[in-house]
């Protein structure tokens, strides 16, 4: 059995990106655990944009990129794909079948259905992993970040990149959200750490953590996995996204 790939009962996510995909209107709705809802009528909608609809800092990401990719949390397929007519060797993977799916169906060439968590490919594999679309959340919480970081150290080469994209949850103005980090925190957890779940129409997914970092906290999480903070690119709000790089001593190995 793959690791946490979803059921198809659970796949919301993939069903929305597949309504979507065959034309009809998709709100998004996240449930977090606190009883807080955010529902989203342009959410999935961006998970088809094209690069000409992204924004500056996203651009920037992209022309970052090198060799070989992997694209964790592919989603639809749309950072693939632009990545892919550029002429890079792309792997996009995502932990929903529909979303797969549709992501083949769009002409991303090597389309995984792999979880973050099974992930589990040789040395020297990537030049670049990207997650993109605020995936640096897939890493969950501390302890399975600087996991997961120190299994990307092995996989990939001497001078590969992580560009990962985060918000700092702490700009903002949102009681329930102060309120939901403060209880966080008395838990224990990261106060960016948020429970959620997916629905869409009569599919709900399961419960999952979703890591949102301040700069601080993120370079916390790369202590001692063998990666340090090449630069931050910041956009006009809360989100940025963050390259990761080996060390030179690294690179000369």
């Amino acid at each position: 059995m793959r690791v946490n790939v979803l059921k198809p009962e659970e796949d919301a996510y993939g069903q929305e990106i597949w309504a979507f995909h065959q034309g009809r209107e998709v709100f998004e709705i996240v449930e977090r655990d606190d009883g807080y809802i955010d529902p989203s009528p342009h959410c999935v909608k961006n998970y088809f944009s094209k690069y000409e609809e992204w924004a500056q800092y996203q651009k920037r990401a992209m022309d970052l990129v090198k060799g070989r990719v992997l694209d964790i949390g592919c989603g639809a397929g749309r950072h693939s794909l632009f990545l892919q007519e550029k002429g890079f060797n792309v792997i996009g993977i995502d932990n929903s079948p529909l979303a797969i799916k549709v992501a083949e169906l769009r002409g991303v060439e090597k389309a995984k259905l792999m979880a973050i968590e099974g992930i589990n490919f040789k040395p020297d594999s990537f030049d670049t992993i990207i997650m993109m679309g605020n995936n640096f959340g897939l890493f969950g919480n501390f302890i399975k970040a600087q996991k997961l970081l120190k299994k990307f150290y092995k996989m990939t080469s001497s001078s590969a990149l992580i560009i990962a994209d985060t918000l700092d949850p702490y700009k903002t103005d949102n009681p329930d959200h102060i309120e939901y980090h403060k209880r966080n925190r008395e838990k224990g957890r990261m106060g960016g750490q948020v429970r959620i779940r997916i629905r869409f129409k009569k599919y709900i997914s399961r419960w999952f953590d979703y890591l949102m970092v301040s700069k601080e906290e993120m370079n916390k999480i790369i202590t001692g996995t063998g990666w340090r903070i090449k630069e931050f690119i910041d956009s006009e709000g809360p989100q940025y996204i963050a390259t990761l790089e080996k060390p030179t001593s690294a690179k000369g190995l």
